[in-house]
């Protein structure tokens, strides 16, 4: 069955902002639809942001569409978009759905939502059945408005933040309201079925990593013990400076290493918080011993993964409730066979097996994890030990093959106007 529309792509997969460098494993996801025949269009809130692109990004041929990102931007736009809707039958459910919401939730985001769903339902080609969502919070409320608006099936993939940070009334009602859902940790996979209105709605689907995009990992690295200053061990840690990476640990934990311990850290990704932690490392007195190299995109990053010995990501829950899910860059890691040292926390546990591919210590514990990375830094055998264990693991058990086929065989049943359950 083709998923192209008499008028366009039968599909439309909606995400906050695209593209986006620290987004791989929708990208990921992109580009194995289109592989797999899956024609789709893309729908974003936002405008990119980042300076360069991932390579899959230029391989994506999908059309893409952005609606505005503030309203008054476009308001002639968005007003076209509200008379069309107010003109369909469906404007009686779609505002009693949307007013309920801004009842509890009177913000401005909430109307931005309304506005830019009302856009996309009314620049939708005639040939859209079915709409697919990234991100659980903004981005499905205004694929929900729009599907409401359109009388069309939507479906979501939620991650992370979106899981953690939006209220229980308001993933109730989506998970209701949604065709089918699926998530990409055990912990994620516990809360939505918590709160769905059926066992079978949510799937857990872990993103995985398609080898195919990565090299091999290096026949040896050089056996660095840290006892040689002009060989340093090669730390490398990679994510967006925000609170949930606790990179601000990672800091605190470096500055107990023992002085005689040579090392060096690269750090890559963008994000808010970079001049506190440049900061934080300057009153250390670690900043000869950092490297910051910023968002990068994936030939640069797995450069660096092929340059370190050890990859370290601390994660831990942010004040906020923000916490990561599976990051991609765990996985990422293990594509280079590098050991993993990480947190115990969300679904860092589901690919790292402490002592196996890594070492997991409790979320904010400073002395361990400089501990840590202390023992590892002097252990250039135990390392290669524990990165080949974390290539394997990757390669075994974590293909992204099998998830893609199970989400394109659900975006074509939905099509078709069957296969309510999750994948």
């Amino acid at each position: 069955m083709s998923t192209e529309g008499a008028e366009g792509p039968a599909v439309a997969i909606a995400m906050k902002g695209y593209p986006r460098l620290s987004e791989t494993f929708i990208a990921q996801e992109l580009l194995g639809l289109q592989r797999l025949g899956l024609s789709f269009a893309i729908w974003s809130l936002r405008h990119p942001t980042d300076g360069a692109r991932h390579m899959m990004h230029q391989e994506i041929t999908a059309p893409l569409h952005y609606l505005p990102e503030y309203l008054h931007d476009d308001w002639p736009r968005v007003l076209r978009g509200i008379a069309r809707a107010v003109a369909r039958p469906s404007i009686v459910r779609l505002l009693g759905v949307f007013l309920r919401d801004l009842a509890r939730d009177r913000t401005r985001n909430r109307l931005r939502r309304f506005g830019q769903a009302c856009v996309m339902a009314r620049e939708l080609p005639a040939g859209t059945r079915h709409l697919h969502v990234h991100y659980l919070h903004t981005p499905a409320s205004v694929i929900r408005y729009a599907a409401l608006s359109r009388g069309l099936s939507w479906s979501f993939s939620a991650h992370a933040k979106d899981i953690w940070t939006t209220p229980d009334w308001e993933k109730r009602e989506k998970i209701a309201d949604a065709h089918w859902g699926v998530t990409c940790t055990r912990d994620g996979h516990a809360e939505l079925s918590r709160l769905a209105d059926r066992p079978d709605k949510v799937a857990l689907l872990y993103h995985g990593l398609d080898l195919s995009r990565f090299p091999a990992p290096p026949d040896a690295r050089a056996p660095r013990d840290g006892s040689d200053p002009a060989a340093p061990v090669r730390l490398i840690t990679i994510g967006r400076a925000v609170a949930k990476k606790g990179f601000d640990d990672l800091l605190a934990s470096l500055a107990l290493l023992p002085a005689e311990l040579n090392w060096r850290l690269v750090h890559i990704g963008g994000g808010e918080m970079l001049s506190a932690l440049k900061a934080q490392a300057g009153a250390l007195g670690l900043a000869s011993r950092i490297e910051w190299r910023g968002a990068q995109a994936q030939d640069a990053v797995i450069a660096a993964l092929r340059e370190a010995d050890l990859f370290v990501l601390p994660s831990k829950q942010a004040e906020n409730g923000d916490r990561d899910g599976l990051p991609n860059v765990v996985m990422e890691a293990a594509s280079q066979a590098l050991p993993i040292v990480a947190t115990d926390f969300a679904g860092i546990p589901e690919f790292v097996q402490h002592g196996r591919e890594g070492l997991l210590l409790r979320p904010g514990d400073v002395t361990a994890l400089a501990k840590a990375l202390d023992g590892l830094a002097r252990d250039p055998q135990g390392r290669a030990k524990l990165g080949d264990a974390a290539f394997n693991r990757l390669r075994t058990a974590f293909s992204a093959q099998a998830g893609l086929e199970r989400v394109y065989r659900a975006l074509r049943e939905a099509v078709a106007g069957k296969g309510a359950a999750a994948p």
